[in-house]
C-alpha cells in the first residue's frame, strides 16, 4: 500500500507547466494523432422535429446523406413510428460503408431563433446541445474520428462538439482517461467549403478558449498556486500577447495595500500579471480585469469546510479573462485589449488580515476590513485602480465574487452591473449569440450608502449585514473606477456546472468566456467602423 501511494505521489509530482500544455493540446485537437491508431469513423446527422410519421425533415447535409445511402437513413427511420424529439437520438448501423455508426440528433423546430422571454436563441442553443449529445454517445460506442453535420449553424455546432468533449482527467492513470476524438465538419455537399470550414474554425476556438478556462479552474490548487497560473498563461498566451509578470516588489512599489492585505496570510508570493493583445493599435484600449486568488479559505473568517475544496475556481475570473485572450487572439480580432489579473491566496496564519483591521487601496482609499472572506473585492480594487491608468475605453471584470448572486440568479446567468447602458446592450447582444446568459443588477446609490457608512476607515469591505451582497459587492468596486464604461460581471453563480448546461459536463464551467469573446468582437467592429 505505502509503496503504491508513493508512486502515485510521485507521478503528480512530475506534472510540470510542459506536462500540462501538451495534455492541454492534445485535448484540444491542437496536436498531432499517432498515425498506427485504428480510427473507428462516424457520422452525425441533424434532423428537425416532425410530428409526421412519413417522413423526416432532414438538414441539407443530412439529406445529401441519405441519397448517398440510397435512402436507408430515412427507411430505418421511419420502421420506428414515433417522430424524433429536440435532443433525442437514433444510432444506425451498416447504412453506409464509410461509417461504422451513423448517428441522427434531433436539433429541435424549424424556424427556431431568438426567445424574448428566455432571452436566447433558441435554434442555436438546440444545435449545440443536440450535436454534444450525439459526440458524448459516439464516444462511448468506441467512435474515435466524427464528422458532424453543420445543421445550418456551423459555429453553434462546433462549439457543442468541442466544449462538449472537454474532460479534466490529467491526473488519472492513462487507462481512466476519455479517448481522444477527432471531429470535424460534414462538408462535402457544401457548395462554400472555404467559408464552412471558416465558421467552424470559429467555433472550435471559442470552445478552446472556454476549456483552457475550465481546465485552469478544475486544477488543484497545489498544483496552481499563483506562480504557476502566470507561467501556464504566459505559455498558451505568448505568440499573440505580450505577458508580463509582475511579483510582490512591484506590487508593493505600486502601494496596492489592498491586493497585498488578502496575500499576506499565504507562504504563496503574489503575483499581479499584465498582459497585452494588439489585433490593432488605439490609445484607448479595452480592459479586462480579472479575479485570481486561486484558493479561497475566507483567510480569518474561515469558510465552512464542506465544499470548500471548490476554492480552487476562485480564480474563474481570471481564468475567463485568460480564455478570452486565447480566443480573441486565434481569431486576430482587430482590436487593443489589456488584462490585468491580481493573483494570491487567501489563507489563515499568523500574518494574515485580521477582521476590523484598516488598509490602504492604490487610490489612497482606506479599508476596514471586517470579513476577510470578502477578498475578491480587496484585490480586485488595486487591479481596477491600476487599468485607469492606461485610459481605457471601457473596462470588464470577471469574479467568481459573492455567494449571494448564486442565491439571487444560480446558473441561470451572471450578474452584470455596469453604469453605461450601451455597454449593457452589446453585452446582452453578445450573450443571446453565445447561449451563456447575464442579466443586469442594479447598481444604486442606496448600495453605496451600505459600505462607505464605515467607522474606521473610508470604505468598509462588507455591507453590514446579508441583504443584497451581490450589490454591496459591486458598490464597494464602484469607488475605485472612474470610467464611464465599466461592467462588472460576478460569475459566482455560474462557476460550475451540475446538469444546468447540456452541452458542459459536470464540473466547472468556464462561464461566460464566449460571451466576453462575443463582446469584445462586437467592440471590434465598432472601433473599425
Amino acid at each position: 500500500m505505502a509503496a503504491s501511494i508513493v508512486k502515485r505521489v510521485s507521478r503528480v509530482k512530475k506534472l510540470n507547466v510542459s506536462h500540462i500544455s501538451a495534455r492541454y493540446k492534445l485535448l484540444t485537437g491542437s496536436s498531432h494523432f499517432s498515425t498506427s491508431k485504428q480510427w473507428n469513423k462516424a457520422l452525425v446527422l441533424g434532423v428537425y422535429e416532425n410530428e409526421s410519421t412519413d417522413s423526416i425533415d432532414f438538414t441539407g447535409t443530412a439529406r445529401k446523406f441519405d441519397e448517398k445511402a440510397d435512402g436507408k437513413i430515412s427507411q430505418l427511420l421511419l420502421t420506428v413510428k414515433k417522430p424524433l424529439k429536440c435532443g433525442k437520438t437514433r444510432t444506425l448501423h451498416a447504412v453506409d460503408p464509410e461509417f461504422s455508426s451513423v448517428l441522427v440528433t434531433c436539433i429541435g423546430k424549424r424556424g427556431e431563433g431568438y426567445d424574448e422571454l428566455e432571452t436566447v436563441d433558441k435554434g442555436r442553443e438546440s444545435i449545440r446541445a443536440a450535436v454534444a449529445k450525439a459526440v458524448l454517445q459516439l464516444r462511448e460506442l468506441g467512435e474515435n474520428e466524427i464528422e458532424v453535420d453543420s445543421c445550418w449553424d456551423t459555429e453553434a455546432s462546433a462549439e457543442g462538439c468541442h466544449l462538449a468533449l472537454f474532460s479534466y482527467d490529467d491526473l488519472k492513470a492513462e487507462k481512466s482517461r476519455k479517448p481522444a476524438v477527432r471531429i470535424s465538419c460534414a462538408t462535402r455537399y457544401s457548395q462554400d467549403k472555404n467559408s464552412m470550414e471558416k465558421e467552424w474554425r470559429k467555433g472550435a476556438i471559442l470552445a478552446e478558449g472556454q476549456n483552457l478556462s475550465r481546465r485552469l479552474m478544475e486544477m488543484p490548487a497545489n498544483l496552481l498556486t499563483p506562480t504557476k497560473f502566470a507561467e501556464i498563461v504566459k505559455e498558451q498566451l505568448a505568440d499573440k500577447c505580450e505577458v508580463l509578470v509582475r511579483d510582490k516588489d512591484w506590487v508593493e512599489s505600486m502601494k496596492m495595500g489592498s491586493f497585498l492585505s488578502v496575500a499576506r496570510g499565504s507562504v504563496e508570493p503574489p503575483v499581479f500579471l499584465e498582459i497585452e493583445y494588439k489585433g490593432t493599435q488605439s490609445d484607448s484600449p479595452l480592459a479586462l480585469v480579472g479575479k485570481g486568488v486561486t484558493f479561497d479559505t475566507g483567510g480569518i473568517s474561515i469558510k465552512p469546510s464542506q465544499g470548500m475544496d471548490a476554492m480552487r475556481g476562485d480564480m474563474g475570473g481570471a481564468a475567463c479573462v485568460a480564455g478570452s485572450l486565447l480566443s480573441v487572439s486565434k481569431l486576430q480580432l482587430p482590436v487593443h485589449v489589456k488584462a490585468f489579473i491580481p493573483l494570491c491566496e487567501n489563507m489563515p496564519s499568523g500574518s494574515a488580515t485580521k477582521p476590523g483591521d484598516v488598509v490602504t487601496a492604490m487610490n489612497g482609499k482606506t479599508i476596514q476590513v471586517d470579513n476577510t472572506d470578502a477578498e475578491g473585492r480587496l484585490i480586485l480594487a488595486d487591479a481596477l485602480c491600476y487599468s485607469e491608468q492606461f485610459n481605457p475605453s471601457l473596462i470588464l471584470d470577471m469574479a467568481t465574487l459573492t455567494g449571494a448572486i448564486d442565491v439571487a440568479l444560480g446558473a441561470g446567468a451572471a450578474g452584470v452591473f455596469t453604469n453605461s447602458e450601451n455597454m449593457w446592450n452589446k453585452l446582452q447582444k453578445a450573450s443571446v449569440r453565445s447561449g451563456d446568459r447575464v442579466w443586469r443588477m442594479p447598481l444604486f446609490n442606496h448600495y453605496t450608502k451600505k459600505i462607505t457608512e464605515c467607522q474606521l476607515a473610508d470604505l468598509n469591505n462588507i455591507g453590514g449585514s446579508r441583504s443584497g451582497g451581490a450589490c454591496t459587492a459591486a458598490a464597494f468596486l464602484k469607488e475605485f473606477v472612474n470610467n464611464k464604461n465599466w461592467l462588472h460581471l460576478d460569475i459566482a453563480g455560474v462557476m460550475s456546472n451540475s446538469g444546468d448546461v447540456a452541452y458542459l459536463g459536470k464540473g466547472m464551467s468556464g462561464r461566460p468566456t464566449r460571451t466576453v469573446i462575443e463582446f469584445i468582437n462586437l467592440m471590434s467592429k465598432e472601433t473599425k467602423n
